[in-house]
């Protein structure tokens, strides 16, 4: 008999084939992927990650047994250290200036990716946190692992690769695998189907986020930072 995740990668596995084929990713492992689209993916992730890492905290407090909050609270304190830190080396092999820093704004797709987290975390069981998160632990993974016999010239991608592709990450979301199938086994039907949805949006924000990066995604209508404090001076 299948596991729930084993089933819910089969569901998603459209979407799954559709991230590895994205040209964002492609071009990563070829090596021509425009560094401007990666520095604006970076700018993006970070911002991403530091809601991600709350949301593992607060997977960690909804958790019923000391063991597992501990556990999400280590990988909340995991992203901050080391994808956060990756990204901060990045930044700086990207020569990311302090003005671009100042006045970043996460891109639509960033902020409703969040955001469907934070719905899923707010009113969602650890089980519907966890197969909402799930996505972004597992499509990296399977990416380090698909790319990690690339060569692409540019050494920056190389590094990229290598930390989705190594034996630490791959541990970190077996866990988390495992987590979410003993927390199905106990789950109603109702409980399942939601963190079958969850599971799916999140796969669907993936492959949008990569291209979000690649296309260098904008809001509908852009307002300066000068309108922006104008309009809030004359409230």
């Amino acid at each position: 008999m299948k596991t729930f995740t084993e089933v819910l990668r089969e569901k998603a596995n459209p979407i799954w084939e559709a991230n590895l084929q994205h040209p964002f990713v492609q071009g990563i492992a070829k090596g021509d992927l425009s560094l401007e689209c990666f520095k604006y993916y970076v700018l993006q992730d970070s911002y991403y990650l530091s809601h991600f890492a709350r949301i593992q905290a607060m997977g960690a407090a909804r958790a019923e047994d000391l063991h597992t909050t501990s556990r999400m609270a280590a990988h909340a304190q995991g992203t901050n250290d080391a994808e956060l830190s990756l990204h901060e080396t990045f930044i700086k092999q990207l020569q990311v200036s302090e003005e671009e820093l100042e006045a970043f704004q996460p891109a639509p797709t960033a902020y409703h990716y969040t955001s469907h987290l934070y719905r899923v975390a707010e009113s969602g069981s650890l089980g519907e946190i966890i197969a909402a998160i799930l996505p972004c632990y597992w499509i990296y993974q399977e990416i380090g692992e698909t790319f990690k016999g690339a060569t692409p010239q540019e050494p920056i991608y190389q590094e990229w690769i290598a930390a989705y592709g190594g034996e630490w990450f791959s541990q970190l979301v077996q866990e988390q695998i495992n987590r979410l199938d003993q927390l199905a086994e106990r789950a109603s039907e109702e409980e399942k189907k939601k963190m079958t949805q969850h599971f799916l949006i999140s796969c669907q924000y993936e492959y949008s986020f990569w291209e979000m990066a690649y296309t260098l995604e904008k809001w509908p209508v852009e307002t300066s930072q000068t309108e922006l404090e104008r309009k809030a001076e004359n409230v």
